[in-house]
């Protein structure tokens, strides 16, 4: 594949074999949407990602149950580069660490565990389990969990909290004299992640970017939206290694990654597509399916979720699907309604109130009649 060369230059790494950064070439990148414990499918599922052309897979770890499943997992994935997402739950970096190839971490987790210790210590830990076994970091910073210490710190401006938390994080590595690691700052909208990627790229010209449109949705729009994003920084050399989350099934989870070829190609040969504004009307968000879902019928939610409200696309609503209790309470607030989906019910929300929990089977009616009194409400604001 033809792959896009920047013009600007960030500091390289390795990741396992993969290079990250420089004059390589962008690496395009996926998450395992398998749970972790069964080892067969998540071994299935990262041969099937690594065939479509993934530089990088990614693992999420939720509890340290999950480390003899990621031991064998590891032993059947040999040439493939391993990442690990380590969530709310970064004590356990140094028991994952022999098995993978880079750790994330997310700055707006870590406030959650051992509150006796700075968040300075925590990421001393963190970067000494990745020197000490030879790995790279990722420092992931999402809209939908910020760090309270920068919401607090730009109240009302969750641009510059995103930004200057990740510079923050930059400042530690700085200090520890870690430099093989790559910053990812991401949002659902793709305006909000070109901007906050260009802020932080002229901040820290030196530091690789993961680019990402987190919870970009449903194919064909979540396509859409994430080559609005990636198509105009790419352009602008912003960009070292690409993911592209899309809500799939199993089975279609590697159509992220030839997506993600697809866009870098045809940024290299000057193909830009004329895409719509997604302010302008109805905007359905969902998270790409991963080993965090609890329940397996969410993407046919999602799905259920987008055909049901085909009526209202002429409406500036924004409906946010979330898959997991990770991202799901915290990036549903700022969606006029939002339903993240636990084991058995989904709670449903308009904005950051929550009107209840629901059967899978039960809360599309619910849905509906909240979406029709929220036209409602708007058509009597206008007249």
């Amino acid at each position: 594949m033809n792959q896009a060369r920047k013009d600007r230059k960030t500091r390289q790494i390795t990741i396992g074999g993969t290079r990250v950064g420089g004059d390589a070439p962008v690496v395009v990148q996926s998450m395992c949407a398998t749970r972790t414990i069964d080892v067969d499918q998540t071994v299935a599922q990262a041969h099937q990602l690594a065939k479509a052309g993934a530089g990088i897979v990614r693992i999420a770890m939720d509890s340290e149950k999950e480390i003899p499943a990621l031991k064998e997992i590891r032993a059947q994935t040999k040439g493939i580069v391993l990442s690990v997402d380590l969530q709310e739950n970064y004590k356990i970096a140094g028991r994952v660490a022999p098995h993978v190839d880079k750790i994330r971490y997310n700055p707006g987790h870590l406030h959650h565990m051992e509150k006796s210790k700075t968040i300075e210590q925590k990421v001393k830990s963190i970067v000494d389990v990745a020197r000490d076994n030879n790995l790279a970091i990722r420092i992931g910073v999402n809209c939908g969990s910020v760090a309270p210490a920068f919401l607090d710190k730009y109240p009302g401006d969750q641009l510059a909290a995103i930004v200057e938390s990740a510079a923050y994080h930059c400042d530690l590595m700085d200090e520890l004299g870690f430099t093989r690691f790559v910053v990812s700052l991401k949002d659902s909208d793709p305006n909000k992640v070109m901007d906050a990627n260009r802020r932080f790229s002229k901040r820290r010209p030196d530091v690789p970017i993961h680019l990402g449109v987190t919870e970009a949705g449903l194919p064909p729009d979540g396509i859409i939206k994430t080559r609005i994003a990636f198509e105009k920084l790419l352009a602008q050399g912003i960009g070292d290694t690409i993911r592209v989350s899309l809500t799939l099934p199993n089975e279609r989870k590697h159509e992220e990654v030839i997506v993600g070829h697809k866009i870098i190609e045809d940024v290299a040969a000057g193909r830009f597509i004329s895409v719509p504004d997604f302010g302008a009307g109805l905007n359905i968000i969902s998270c790409p399916s991963c080993s965090r879902v609890e329940n397996e019928k969410f993407v046919e939610l999602a799905q259920q979720v987008k055909e049901l409200t085909t009526y209202a696309e002429k409406y500036k609503i924004t409906i946010a699907v979330m898959g997991c209790r990770v991202n799901g309470p915290g990036e549903t607030d700022d969606a006029d309604l939002g339903l993240w989906c636990g084991p058995t019910t989904v709670n449903l929300k308009k904005k950051d109130r929550k009107i209840g929990f629901f059967g899978y089977d039960e809360v599309l009616p619910k849905l509906r009649a909240e979406l029709d009194r929220l036209i409602a409400e708007r058509s009597a604001a206008v007249n």
